[in-house]
């Protein structure tokens, strides 16, 4: 629901097109409510400062069973929004996917959602959050997803804690792999987040994992859907489909 409102607000979405759980396109994911696999997204935003600001947002599954999906994301990220359910407080995962974000690094961002509840408490979880987590009190915003209560205060918060990607010494196109999915017509879709230099197509790669060679095919971003671009460049997180037929190989 989160990641509706920040669509909604920087108007990658329209709001006539927004349907509850845009991300979420997997049916077990809507039956359920909860997300099982990553999904990104460009979006862009103008702030109070007046500067535009292009987001790369990975909407990662908050459930333990899924730390592995996790890491891979936060390893393409530079800082991590924490969602606390302000009824329910810290659970064991939120303890879990903290220490991965810390592990490598990133800015976080916490926020108590559901304040609109009248079971919230958010002094409970505010005190929750100092002691288990030990992050200060006064960094912790209260919102609420569903009615938007909050969400530009985030995303000004964005703008502010996370810095943009530092700038690269090295010559050469890296990038970073932490999904992907098979599409029938274009074969393996891979999700990238770009590190250094620019991806293109018709540029030859190699899958450091397993020395695999291929070329791009076509490279593009998340706007949700699918949209080509002529390049991929670096901080960018989009999507690379090479001519590997093999998802194992990616």
């Amino acid at each position: 629901t989160l990641a509706d409102r920040l669509l909604e607000l920087t108007g990658t979405v329209h709001k006539r097109e927004l349907q509850e759980q845009v991300l979420d396109d997997m049916d077990l994911e809507r039956e359920r409510g909860i997300t099982i696999k990553s999904h990104p997204v460009r979006m862009e935003y103008r702030g109070k400062d007046g500067n535009a600001y292009e987001l790369n947002l990975i909407d990662t599954p908050g459930h333990v069973d899924f730390s592995y999906e996790v890491s891979r994301s936060l390893s393409a990220c530079e800082g991590a929004i924490l969602v606390v359910d302000a009824t329910q407080g810290v659970q064991a995962q939120t303890v879990a996917n903290l220490n991965l974000a810390n592990d490598e690094k990133l800015v976080i961002i916490p926020i108590l959602n559901k304040i609109d509840l009248p079971a919230s408490d958010c002094e409970m979880c505010e005190e929750q959050i100092e002691e288990i987590l030990a992050i200060p009190r006064d960094e912790i915003l209260r919102i609420s997803a569903k009615t938007g209560e909050g969400v530009p205060d985030l995303l000004e918060a964005v703008m502010q804690r996370i810095q943009p990607p530092s700038p690269s010494e090295k010559k050469y196109a890296r990038a970073l792999i932490f999904d992907s999915m098979y599409d029938a017509y274009r074969g393996v879709v891979n999700y990238v987040r770009v590190f250094d230099g620019s991806l293109r197509a018709g540029m030859k790669i190699r899958l450091l994992g397993n020395q695999t060679e291929g070329d791009i095919k076509e490279v593009g971003i998340f706007t949700p859907k699918m949209k080509s671009l002529p390049h991929l460049d670096r901080g960018s997180v989009g999507y690379v489909i090479p001519n590997i037929r093999s998802q194992h190989d990616t």
